[in-house]
């Protein structure tokens, strides 16, 4: 069985690679850096810079990438959704940037539709903010949310990600919300590639968008952007980047360095001039040989699905029906962990299916995924 090669600052400590099958995870470390990254960042390491000039500098690159007004790098996507709802709290004024999480005296409910509440929104409370949910899981209507604003709404937050139940369109949710003089953030993560999503949200009408900097534009794991309405950006600076204030703001503990920073855009810059036809051609590949590495197997069918909403990129889905006999899917992921290298699989969506994510599967690993399958599955041989 092929192994991977364990890196020397891993084996020093007693930890083993993986193969990442399961996506853009931060439990599995996000992305793998280009080499033009480490380089920048390595470069960034040998001097000293006024981190406000450098903040402001790459929030330039995040504003022009997105399509806004201005923008911000931050210490990952959470760290964008604290400093975007404290950013809406309290504006430029200190006073009450020094003051939360206190709320006495400020807007502090942020409504989220009730189906697209996730295990990440905690980080737009951090601010001493509270979520209120609005609208039905069966679906959402406009007057819901009219209804649903108050004079305490400071944001309305709403979250694009996979197999999340999505409430109103975002054109139609912003018009009611700016009707009200409420800003929308947009919580996307994930939702890089496609390219056109930098701008896309900013388009419809949000006021505040968020990506990862470390899934798939692969900058480092811990960075995040923040683009949006100049104002909100100016506001969430305060918040965050008052180096010189006599208090620091509620996302002091969030900053960046400047190796991350540098990272950051210089992994934005490529993923912008990058073919993403030939990438997804690439994970194509992938998916199309193990399809049909696992092919003939009663009872199992195998479906290359996405790229779409709830697939990053186009994957193998395996879907276990009537007449399959072999282990259960959670006997398979468990068994796929047992061996060197381990190997990480999604979890599939809606069913107890398991999908195969290409993103972050290197050259080669997929005859190793192939192999194990089929082992775990019909007992066979690795093909050799």
């Amino acid at each position: 069985m092929t192994t991977k090669r364990v890196p020397e600052a891993y084996a020093r400590l007693g930890v083993k690679p993986v193969i990442n099958a399961q996506s853009w995870v931060t439990a599995l470390g996000g992305s793998l850096m280009r080499p033009e990254v480490l380089r920048a960042m390595d470069e960034a390491a040998t001097a000293f810079v006024d981190m406000t000039d450098l903040n402001l500098a790459a929030g330039k690159v995040v504003a022009r990438a997105c399509g806004a007004e201005a923008g911000l790098v931050t210490a990952g996507a959470s760290a964008s959704e604290t400093i975007a709802i404290a950013a809406c709290m309290t504006g430029t004024d200190e006073a009450k940037v020094e003051q939360l999480p206190n709320t006495a005296g400020m807007k502090d409910q942020v409504l989220i539709f009730k189906g697209e509440r996730n295990r990440y929104d905690m980080a737009f409370e951090v601010p001493g903010a509270r979520l209120v949910e609005w609208g039905m899981l069966g679906g959402a209507k406009p007057y819901q949310l009219e209804a649903a604003i108050t004079d305490k709404t400071v944001a309305i937050a709403t979250v694009f990600g996979p197999f999340i139940r999505r409430g109103l369109p975002l054109p139609e949710l912003c018009e009611i919300a700016h009707k009200h003089g409420v800003p929308v953030v947009v919580d996307a993560a994930a939702e890089v590639p496609p390219m056109e999503n930098l701008t896309k949200f900013i388009k419809q009408g949000a006021d505040l968008v968020l990506f990862s900097g470390g899934k798939g534009i692969g900058g480092p794991q811990n960075t995040g952007l923040l683009a949006g309405r100049k104002d909100l950006i100016d506001a969430g600076i305060v918040n965050s980047l008052n180096l010189h204030s006599p208090r620091a703001g509620i996302a002091r503990g969030m900053k960046v360095s400047k190796e991350s920073l540098v990272g950051l855009v210089t992994a934005l810059e490529l993923f912008l001039e990058s073919d993403e036809q030939s990438m997804l051609a690439g994970w194509t590949k992938k998916s199309t040989y193990l399809q049909s590495r696992l092919k003939g197997i009663p009872g199992l069918r195998v479906v290359i699905e996405g790229p779409d909403p709830n697939r990053h990129g186009p994957q193998p889905v395996l879907y276990f029906e009537s007449g399959y006999q072999g282990p259960k899917p959670a006997e398979i992921r468990k068994r796929l962990l047992e061996k060197d290298p381990p190997i990480h699989v999604g979890g599939g969506g809606v069913r107890d299916e398991i999908n195969v994510v290409m993103v972050n599967v290197q050259d080669g690993e997929e005859v190793i995924i192939a192999d194990r399958l089929l082992e775990i599955i019909k007992g066979a041989k690795p093909a050799r």
